[in-house]
């Protein structure tokens, strides 16, 4: 090949050929939206929680590190808005990617709902049920803000045909919910089921972008489920 004659350029983008359901995780995720969400810049908010508090993001963070390395089974985020939950969920899944791992798929829980009645429109170019299969199938799950707009029945019904399947299959799955949301029973036999899912609680106020003066004394920061299900779940 003559180098004055012709330009090589290498393509690093992945390879979303063959049997299409590459491209529909793609299509699907979210996480191009939070490609700037790491582990390096997870604010522990020194200086403006207290110490406790500080204490727990640490605890959160260095489990949400070693989950990446080696994911295994559920790990459930629970906190208040601006706690850090999806921060650390998007760091999960970067820290994969970065790690050659572009099968994990990360997606918001009301884009996942629109994308299923997206199938049943006539133009759709994906089948439901090969949109579903792609969900419930990924080799690692990553679902964000699951809550309040998943209250309807029929949205209540796919959520659990995804969760049942991943849990009787132990796909390893990440799952982000607000304080305060209610859920189905089904689902909650799912996600607090000790035996397969991890709990960590955020016990944190919502960041709000600036620094106020911590609060002293102690706090409820480190939840007594983050302890519970750290020491279910051995570290490596």
């Amino acid at each position: 090949m003559d180098p004055d004659l012709v330009q090589v350029y290498h393509i690093t983008a992945p390879d979303y050929r063959g049997s299409g359901s590459e491209l529909v995780g793609y299509e699907l995720s979210s996480l191009d939206q939070h490609a700037d969400q790491t582990f390096e810049n997870f604010s522990l908010r020194e200086g403006e929680v207290s110490r406790d508090e500080v204490a727990s993001l640490e605890q959160a963070l260095a489990f949400a590190r070693n989950y990446a390395a080696h994911p295994e089974e559920w790990l459930v985020l629970t906190g208040g808005y601006g706690s850090g939950k999806t921060h650390l969920a998007a760091a999960i899944a970067n820290a994969r990617k970065a790690m050659g791992d572009h099968q994990v798929l990360f997606v918001v829980v009301p884009d996942l709902l629109d994308h299923l009645r997206a199938t049943y429109a006539p133009d759709s170019q994906v089948s439901y049920d090969k949109r579903l299969d792609q969900v419930r199938t990924a080799p690692l799950l990553i679902l964000d803000d699951l809550g309040t707009h998943s209250a309807t029945p029929w949205a209540q019904e796919k959520l659990y045909q995804i969760f049942n399947y991943r849990y009787n299959a132990h796909l390893p799955t990440v799952i982000t919910i607000a304080d305060g949301v209610a859920l189905d029973e089904r689902l909650k036999s799912r996600l607090f089921d000790v035996r397969r899912c991890t709990n960590l609680r955020l016990m944190v106020p919502g960041y709000r972008g600036g620094q106020s003066s911590p609060r002293t004394g102690s706090s409820r920061a480190a939840s007594t489920g983050f302890g519970r299900a750290q020491s279910s779940r051995r570290t490596r």
